[in-house]
């Protein structure tokens, strides 16, 4: 799929279609997958951002489901990526196979192309093989493209990355350096759900019925509504405090004594630009044209959260990412009015 035939203008009819289908997209998921609202939400922002996400999770919390049924709901070619130790580059991007011509019996070698050739691609347990295997991901997640024998394949749009890792396990586990980690857009913590919703999940799952989804937006919409997200306003005061607010997570221009104290490296401005796109993400996926100093505030936590690395004093005192971004975020509220 060429994304420069998501280039064109807008229509309004083809806004009022696309929000509407936004809208579907998230009740069709709400079909299968009870609360997590927060993750749905997160996905999707993710996606219509153009980046990737890492969901973290204790296993049976539905994180494969998620994905696979976003897939059914957008019409995406899916692979999904079983991360294992003995896992090579290859198993991801593809390998050369020796094949010969029938009639002339001459033999060429033929590129045939892995897993990560879907739009939509899970990567399940993405820290359970080791940083060489994990590279090959970085590459496509960056470029959208693979190299192999000195020539690069161009992989199909939309390319979504949804990689997961299992928090409590981490005997034979490779933890992702910090490169690989700056390429995802969003870290998502998934939860436990509430005991409402958890036995809503056990009514639901044991019985007979199973849930069905219908496809409401195709790819292409998919990057038409990327072009869109782009096109949402954003106001000078609060692009000023995107750039204060990325900066005083730094050390060495912050004025916020728990940063000063327990963080090794700041973001940079890659995790400025990620809270900028995934706020109008949201804003779009609301039906609203403008980002909000509330749109901002709740991605800040999962934008920040790989981007700010705390050092030893933070780690002996159990001080988390986390902590230090809801630290900044009562520090420095916002513009009282951030519409201008």
């Amino acid at each position: 799929m060429n994304p420069m035939d998501a280039s064109r203008e807008f229509t309004e009819d083809e806004v009022a279609d696309l929000l509407q289908k936004l809208g579907q997209l998230r009740q069709e998921l709400g079909k299968v997958i009870i609360g997590q609202a927060q993750t749905v939400e997160s996905l999707i922002v993710a996606l219509l951002a153009g980046g990737h996400c890492l969901l973290e999770g204790v296993p049976g919390l539905a994180k494969t489901l998620m994905v696979r049924t976003l897939a059914d709901v957008i019409q995406l070619s899916f692979q999904r990526i079983q991360f294992t130790p003995d896992l090579m580059p290859t198993d991801i991007i593809g390998t050369e196979i020796l094949e010969e011509e029938q009639g002339t019996g001459r033999r060429f070698l033929r590129f045939h192309r892995g897993p990560v050739f879907a739009n939509l691609v899970l990567a399940d347990e993405i820290n359970r093989c080791p940083p060489k295997t994990q590279s090959a991901l970085l590459e496509a997640m960056q470029e959208f493209a693979v190299t192999y024998g000195g020539k690069s394949y161009q992989l199909e749009r939309p390319f979504f990355v949804l990689a997961t890792q299992n928090p409590i396990e981490q005997s034979g586990t490779f933890p992702l350096p910090e490169a690989q980690l700056d390429r995802f857009l969003l870290y998502v913590r998934v939860v436990y759900p509430d005991q409402k919703e958890e036995l809503e999940i056990l009514s639901a799952t044991t019985g007979s019925w199973a849930p069905k989804v219908d496809s409401v937006i195709t790819a292409q919409e998919i990057l038409r509504a990327q072009t869109l997200v782009r096109e949402v306003r954003m106001s000078e005061a609060l692009l000023g405090y995107v750039n204060e607010f990325v900066r005083a997570t730094r050390p060495d221009t912050s004025t916020v004594p728990m940063v000063k104290d327990y963080v090794e490296w700041g973001a940079g401005p890659r995790g400025g630009q990620a809270l900028i796109l995934v706020a109008k993400a949201r804003a779009l996926l609301d039906g609203r044209f403008a980002v909000t100093l509330d749109d901002l505030h709740r991605m800040a936590i999962p934008v920040l959260r790989h981007r700010i690395l705390i050092n030893f004093k933070g780690q002996a005192e159990r001080v988390d990412s986390d902590a230090v971004t809801r630290e900044l975020l009562r520090r420095m509220p916002g513009p009282r009015d951030p519409l201008r």
